[in-house]
């Protein structure tokens, strides 16, 4: 998929990964501009292409009384309104057939759920919008798997794919990230790497999935370094009191110096 294609994609000549970051959920409108207005002067003065990343919604909850969102056409109102104030493409998970259409007419990018990748006719609605579509991979899929789901969406009369990694499954509350599969999926579509729930620890007894982001520079570091086409993660001024996977996302003060040395890394790959 050539990038130039998502509408607002910026530095698309800086020869960079591309970022797709934000909070887990939208949780107001306050929230998702200042997280978003943070975001965008890191990624203007390093040059790196950005979409804002947000859920209007969370159907994949391990309790019954765990946070959902604010409202589907409140929090898709509010992702419009961030890439309008900004300029920025936005993506957002879908979860049923119906809310491709929904989604779409609101934002940039459809993002398929890693769960929900194998559901043919979610992925074909999402095609049939005409946006582009970010297939997650399953965590209990191979790098190979992927490229079912991506010829899925190219049988729909779209080529606006990517692929994102989350990670595997390892036992019951961790996830790994096997770095052969960003040349494999590279061969099927734009390639990148999601560097925070990759870190996710699911399937704890509380019901809350916890996390490891004291390792998320060290994921994304081998991810640039394997020459992954974009990076994903989330990101909360006060993950501690984020509404929805707080354990395993950024801090906000730390985006930056993180920024920064994968853009290092990156130019110096480049440069090999």
């Amino acid at each position: 998929m050539e990038l130039s294609k998502i509408k607002n994609l910026k530095n698309l000549d800086a020869n960079n990964f591309f970022l797709l970051a934000g909070p887990c959920a939208i949780e107001g409108e306050e929230m998702a501009l200042r997280i978003a207005e943070k975001v965008v002067e890191i990624t203007s003065k390093l040059k790196i292409p950005y979409v804002f990343k947000g859920s209007f919604k969370k159907a994949n909850r391990s309790r019954i009384d765990s946070f959902t969102g604010i409202g589907n056409e409140k929090a898709l109102k509010i992702l419009r309104k961030v890439g309008e104030t900004f300029e920025v493409p936005t993506i957002t998970d879908i979860h049923e057939n119906d809310d491709a259409v929904m989604a779409a007419e609101y934002v940039d990018i459809l993002q398929i759920p890693a769960f929900l990748v194998r559901q043919t006719d979610l992925v074909v609605a999402a095609a049939k919008t005409g946006k582009t579509v970010n297939l997650k991979k399953g965590q209990f899929m191979s790098p190979e798997a992927m490229q079912h789901a991506v010829k899925k969406v190219k049988d729909s009369d779209s080529d606006l794919v990517m692929v994102t990694d989350r990670g595997t499954m390892f036992g019951y509350q961790d996830m790994i990230v096997d770095f052969r599969g960003i040349p494999t999926m590279k061969q099927y579509a734009t390639t990148v790497l999601d560097v925070t729930h990759s870190l996710q620890q699911p399937n704890q007894s509380s019901g809350v999935t916890g996390g490891r982001p004291d390792m998320i520079e060290t994921i994304a570091r081998a991810g640039v370094v394997t020459g992954v086409d974009g990076l994903f993660m989330e990101t909360h001024y006060d993950p501690a009191n984020a509404k929805s996977d707080g354990a395993n996302m950024l801090d906000l003060q730390y985006l930056e110096k993180l920024l920064s040395n994968l853009v290092a890394i990156r130019q110096t790959v480049n440069s090999l």
